[in-house]
């Protein structure tokens, strides 16, 4: 299993008040799988997403990806544990400003260990006639098209998508969808997405429903769905 996550609990303090936003999760995920969390607002998506990436810590459980149990790693650990094994992409494109499509992807292939060659990425996310372009020449979904490929030219095994639709219309939302489907199995990436459409579950392999801090439901697909023909 990948992806091993039992007896997880996250807990925030807010002066007298205890917030429990993980509750004794669990789940799993196979190398090279396409998983969806679904779930409202304030259900512990990004938390639990989180604590997956290294970004922050559980207060108690077991969360092992790719063998390495992460809640047991140091600070300097788990930052290299970002930088080697997470790819981010967020509903947010977070793209530097000033650097072209190019630079933005190099920045991050310049401080990886194995990284795939820059042009190949550009291709896979078909913006190789966008590289010397600054981000704010650039659609929203082709702005989403060079985070995914900034995220997956360090060659990550594990790519975590946190809404990549959210601020995209259905059609580009779909092209983004497909993409990523094309990225798990050009590369084998294992990918994790939290969502709130219960649409896209469908393209997925294995989907958890998570509601008010617990998984109410764990399935597995047995035929995916290609992303160009969800609809919601």
């Amino acid at each position: 299993m990948f992806i091993d996550v039992s007896s997880l609990k996250k807990s925030y303090i807010s002066g007298a008040v205890v917030n429990e936003v993980l509750k004794e999760i669990g789940m799993e995920l196979d190398e090279g799988e396409i998983g969806v969390i679904l779930g409202p607002s304030g259900s512990g998506k990004s938390t639990l997403m989180n604590i997956i990436g290294g970004i922050d810590r559980g207060d108690s459980g077991r969360v092992i990806v790719d063998g390495v149990e992460i809640n047991n790693l140091n600070n300097d650990q788990l930052t290299d544990y970002r930088r080697e094994q997470i790819g981010f992409v967020f509903q947010f494109y977070n793209l530097v400003p000033n650097l072209t499509v190019g630079e933005n992807i190099e920045v991050v292939s310049n401080i990886s260990k194995s990284p795939l060659n820059v042009d190949e990425v550009l291709a896979a996310v078909q913006m190789q006639d966008k590289k010397h372009r600054f981000p704010r020449e650039l659609s929203g979904g082709e702005q989403q098209r060079v985070s995914i490929a900034r995220a997956i030219v360090k060659n990550p095994k594990l790519l975590l998508c946190d809404e990549p639709t959210g601020a995209l219309d259905y059609q580009t939302s779909r092209s983004i969808l497909k993409l990523l489907q094309q990225v798990n199995k050009k590369y084998g990436t294992t990918i994790l997405m939290i969502t709130h459409n219960a649409a896209i579950a469908a393209m997925a392999n294995r989907i958890f429903k998570l509601r008010n801090g617990e998984i109410v439901e764990a399935a597995l697909n047995q035929a995916t769905v290609p992303a160009e023909r969800i609809e919601w």
